[in-house]
């Protein structure tokens, strides 16, 4: 059985970059410290109790893709797709991890979280400029693929209107190389 995905209208490819126009959906997510890549580690746990059943009617909901992780100084609630950013403050190690709700739930339908540290968030429809590369998740490979998508969009006369997005597709028992990983970052005609 194929794994939900966030939903989006390819608008424009050149190569590894895309322009998509993402649906509105839901998010499950949770702050945590940590660095880039054991963020996820420590956020993943919190989030997948909450899908498990640790919520206030003890439904599960299933799982989805992608896992995201932002920074958590960004104002996210206006802008992150789904991801995982870095804190945009010198020396902050905070993030943001989330996991995309699946579209068949509002608000209103999906348990309330048990865990006052998870919390649900409707994300509007939005304009995004992708990277799509596969191999290991590390803060380099992170970094240069931003750098890339930056750089197009520069290229591309786009202005950014919200914070980078890591999103992984991807269990970690996944061999590196067959894995799924996105640069997510939100966009607007200058």
């Amino acid at each position: 059985m194929a794994t939900e995905e966030a939903k989006y209208t390819l608008v424009r490819k050149e190569g590894v970059f895309e322009i998509r126009d993402y649906d509105a959906h839901i998010l499950a997510e949770t702050r945590v410290e940590g660095s880039l890549e054991d963020a996820s580690g420590k956020a993943f746990n919190r989030l997948f109790k909450y899908i498990s059943g640790n919520n206030q009617s003890r439904n599960k909901v299933a799982m989805t893709a992608p896992v995201s992780q932002s920074p958590a100084s960004e104002k996210i609630s206006m802008t992150a797709p789904v991801g995982q950013q870095a804190s945009g403050n010198p020396g902050s190690n905070q993030w943001v991890v989330s996991f995309m709700m699946p579209a068949s739930y509002t608000l209103a339908t999906l348990p309330k979280p048990s865990d006052a540290n998870v919390t649900l968030r409707l994300v509007p429809m939005q304009r995004v400029a992708a990277i799509r590369y596969s191999g290991l998740w590390s803060e380099q490979r992170y970094q240069d693929h931003k750098s890339q998508l930056e750089a197009w969009i520069a290229k591309n006369k786009l202005a950014i209107v919200g914070a980078a997005s890591w999103a992984r597709y991807d269990p970690p028992f996944k061999p590196w190389f067959m894995r799924r990983n996105e640069i997510l970052i939100p966009v607007t005609a200058r």
